[in-house]
């Protein structure tokens, strides 16, 4: 069995000093070509379904889907629910197979973000599911600004939370898709000092890939998600096709060229942790 939740691969990651890449999905063509090139290269994946993606898609089906490829898999696979903001969307995705769920209470006072990943925790435990949750607000380009994590909330969130990983804002932004790199190594060390949780980056694909390869190797930061510069390979692999065969119009013929072009990238990615 190849099932796996946060705590079965990251605490191997904190002692092994490697990273482990928290993937986006939103259909089927990504996910498995995740899962090969985690296969090809022997290393953990964590598959996750964010907002986008269970808006789209009916948790219950992704649900199947994600654990029908973690089953069959070769190596660690995670199936995790992204960005839940309720104890209701949680327990959803816990019922439906997820073995992972990160509960955002970022912009919730501290107070409040502990009690309500206690009680995501209390549940998710109970069933054998791993929690994540965050301190601090990590923004999007074009969009929301971020909030650094405070050291002080974040150890209070350690201590209390009941959490298994804890996601941080140290200059890491979401949908990036320019390779910047505005981490706050300062902070992460202040941060790193006052927890004892795996640490996760949201917004991985604005950070280049030596400074992932840094992180991953030298410090607590051992969750990294992807998402953007895999969506860009999909988008470009696609256009490609289409481009090259105009007159191409049946949907799985179409969306399956995609894989092998998900699959290269999503290699580079995973090798560039370990």
């Amino acid at each position: 069995m190849t099932v796996a939740n946060l705590v079965d691969v990251l605490n191997p990651a904190i002692a092994g000093g490697y990273g482990v890449a928290g993937l986006v999905v939103l259909g089927w063509e990504d996910a498995r070509a995740y899962v090969e090139a985690a296969e090809e290269l022997g290393v953990p994946v964590i598959l996750q379904a964010g907002p986008g993606c269970r808006k789209h898609t009916p948790v219950p089906i992704m649900g199947k889907m994600f654990r029908h490829l973690a089953e069959q898999a070769k190596v660690p696979v995670v199936c995790h629910i992204d960005h839940a903001l309720t104890v209701e969307e949680c327990a959803l995705g816990i019922d439906n197979g997820f073995t992972s769920v990160m509960i955002d209470g970022s912009a919730l006072p501290i107070s409040e973000n502990i009690e309500l990943t206690s009680r995501v925790a209390e549940i998710a435990h109970r069933a054998g599911v791993s929690v994540e949750g965050e301190v601090g607000v990590v923004g999007y380009m074009s969009g929301a600004s971020s909030a650094h994590t405070s050291p002080d909330e974040a150890r209070r969130f350690d201590l209390e939370s009941g959490a298994d990983a804890l996601a941080i804002s140290i200059g890491n932004v979401h949908l990036n898709t320019e390779k910047t790199s505005g981490i706050n190594f300062e902070s992460l060390r202040a941060l790193e000092a006052v927890t004892r949780l795996p640490l996760v980056l949201h917004g991985g694909s604005g950070i280049p890939l030596d400074v992932r390869n840094m992180l991953a190797h030298e410090t607590r930061v051992k969750k990294f998600n992807i998402g953007t510069e895999l969506r860009m390979a999909f988008g470009s692999s696609l256009r490609k096709h289409l481009k090259e065969n105009p007159q191409s119009f049946d949907r799985n013929e179409i969306l399956s060229t995609t894989i092998k072009d998900i699959k290269a990238e999503t290699v580079k990615v995973l090798r560039g942790l370990v």
